[in-house]
């Protein structure tokens, strides 16, 4: 079952890989891009697409990057939380419980 899951996962990249590599080939046609102050781009248009996209990636992740930074300092400040409360609640539990006597009895 493994396998046969590996196998279509597979599949799935390759159609994938394909059909973009046919959008790439079916795209070769030069675009011109017009900028601000008259300043033009002329480039096939798979660069434009693929550009546009990256430029869109790296936007959003740039926008994610505070929150990613805050869950960070968040999940540090609750993981020495719980260390300190689970010290203290050791050092409570040891004053409670006699400590065992040295000959065993």
């Amino acid at each position: 079952m493994k396998q046969i899951a590996w196998l279509f996962k597979w599949l799935l990249k390759a159609a994938i890989f394909f059909t973009l590599f046919a959008f790439a080939l079916n795209n070769q046609g030069d675009t011109t891009v017009h900028f601000f102050f008259d300043y033009r781009w002329t480039a096939p248009m798979v660069l434009v697409v693929l550009g546009a996209f990256a430029s869109g990636l790296v936007i959003g992740v740039l926008g994610m990057v505070p929150r990613w930074w805050r869950h960070r300092r968040d999940a540090v400040q609750a993981r020495l939380a719980a260390s300190q409360a689970a010290i203290a609640l050791s050092a409570e539990a040891s004053k409670q419980t006699p400590a065992p006597r040295p000959d065993g009895l």
